[in-house]
């Protein structure tokens, strides 16, 4: 199948001389859920600006649904849905116009049915008459969700679409996510909350300075980058490591009552077992820990300073 989306050695290059995208490969499935981690100022913003159509890439080639951005802007863009970071809204006016207007924008016809719709699945309907000045945060940005589902786009950008909000929200906006992906909206969202991805995302690309460094399946990035810790809590304090132990490379804990191995997902520990009883060192507990996607992604970004 061919991807929805399709970004070919994209690069840009501002006025100022800044590189912010340096030769950025891309192909986007219909229907996943696509979330591009990475630190401020690493590309993100700019990279869904130039596929949207609002910045423009100084080299390189963007294609939606087999329309090129340039040439079949108008094709293209009814295709997006965008949601930006800024609260971008006009704030005297009521919550229900608001999101019809945006549809006229499109040249779409009126559809008040599609429009309820919508504005109950974002849980807005009891809010469809108020003004947007009289919203709170987090409903001003399901409000914005809401505008940008207006002309039933096939794709969904979601800039940083949680920011700001406190968890519980954070959460129903997963959901809301969840459920615009099980209709067949594709999804691509840019985020600081790693846990997010974690979340709700099929594939994770990953952009620092510029580069997008990789795009996995969130699973096969866990259990290729993923390790485990394995935590021994000791009977007695213990100085330094013994020699015989050096290969595994234990972390001994300051106060000397702990020793931390980590190891990839199908390492064998029988062997460091028998070594530590054969060192003489007795332990009363073991606990473990598993990287999370946090782990992996500061681990990338710090191995590329």
């Amino acid at each position: 199948m061919s991807p929805i989306i399709s970004v070919s050695n994209v690069a840009k290059t501002y006025a100022s001389g800044f590189q912010a995208l340096k030769d950025v490969n891309l192909d986007i499935r219909s229907g996943e859920i696509l979330a591009l981690l990475g630190p401020n100022g690493a590309g993100k913003t700019t990279l869904i600006s130039i596929i949207c159509g609002i910045v423009k890439a100084s080299t390189g080639s963007v294609t939606v649904a087999g329309h090129d951005i340039i040439k079949d802007f108008r094709a293209t863009r009814s295709l997006i849905g965008l949601v930006p970071q800024e609260l971008t809204v006009d704030h005297f006016e009521s919550v229900f116009n608001a999101v019809t207007f945006s549809r006229r924008l499109f040249g779409y016809r009126d559809n008040p049915a599609y429009i309820e719709k919508i504005l109950r699945d974002l849980t807005l309907w009891e809010k469809r008459n108020s003004e947007i000045r009289a919203l709170s945060g987090g409903m001003k940005r399901r409000l914005l969700i809401a505008k940008a589902l207006s002309h039933e786009p096939r794709i969904l950008f979601l800039d940083e679409p949680t920011a700001g909000v406190d968890i519980e929200l954070r959460k129903d906006m997963w959901q809301i996510v969840a459920n615009l992906r099980a209709s067949g909206v594709t999804i691509i969202l840019t985020t600081h909350y790693i846990e997010e991805a974690e979340a709700i995302a099929d594939r994770v690309g990953i952009i620092d300075k510029g580069e997008l460094v990789l795009v996995e399946e969130k699973s096969q990035l866990m259990q290729k980058l993923g390790k485990k810790r394995l935590i021994l809590s000791l009977r007695d304090k213990l100085d330094q490591v013994p020699a015989r132990l050096a290969t595994y490379d234990l972390k001994l804990a300051e106060d000397g009552h702990s020793l931390t191995y980590t190891y990839h997902n199908g390492h064998s520990i029988t062997a460091l077992f028998d070594d530590l009883v054969a060192s003489g060192i007795v332990f009363d507990d073991v606990s473990t820990r598993e990287s999370r996607l946090e782990d992996i992604f500061v681990q990338l970004v710090r191995d590329r300073k």
